[in-house]
C-alpha cells in the first residue's frame, strides 16, 4: 500500500486528522506500508515554499517513516515515463508520480484526495 503525502504527514505526527479507514489499513499489520521519494520532495519542496500543511522536518519524517517499517520507494525512469500515460485529470507534479508509481508497482494508491482517486488503476479513497 503505497500512501499518498498527507496520508504520511498525518500518519507521522497529525493522526487525529487520518479518516478512519486510512487508520485501519495502516494499523492493519498484514498492509505492507510503503513511502515514496516523491513524497519526501514534495514535503521539501512546499515546506520551502511556507505551505503551513508541510511544515515538517523531510529528514526526520523519512527516518521515522523507515523506523516504523514503511519501505521507501525510489523514483525510476519508468515511474516519470509512465506520467505520460496519466489522464489530465490533476495538476500536481508529485500526486501523478505517486499514481505512476503506483501503476508500475502494482501497488494501491491511498488517498484521501478525491481528484487522486478518480484516477483510473488501483486508488482507495479514505
Amino acid at each position: 500500500m503505497l500512501l499518498d503525502t498527507h496520508l504520511l504527514l498525518w500518519a507521522a505526527g497529525l493522526p487525529d486528522l487520518l479518516p478512519e479507514r486510512a487508520r485501519a489499513v495502516i494499523e492493519d499489520p498484514e498492509t505492507e506500508l510503503v513511502f515514496s521519494a516523491a513524497s519526501i520532495w514534495e514535503v521539501v519542496i512546499k515546506s520551502g515554499l511556507g505551505r503551513e500543511d508541510f511544515n515538517v522536518d523531510a529528514a526526520g519524517l523519512r527516518r521515522g517513516l523507515l523506523f516504523n517499517g514503511y519501505g521507501e520507494l525510489a523514483i525510476r525512469g519508468e515511474h516519470a515515463l509512465a506520467v505520460a500515460a496519466l489522464p489530465p485529470l490533476h495538476n500536481d507534479p508529485f500526486d501523478r508520480m505517486l499514481l505512476a508509481q503506483a501503476g508500475v508497482e502494482r501497488l494501491q494508491l491511498l488517498t484521501a484526495d478525491s481528484q487522486v482517486a478518480a484516477y483510473p488503476g488501483d486508488v482507495v479513497l479514505v
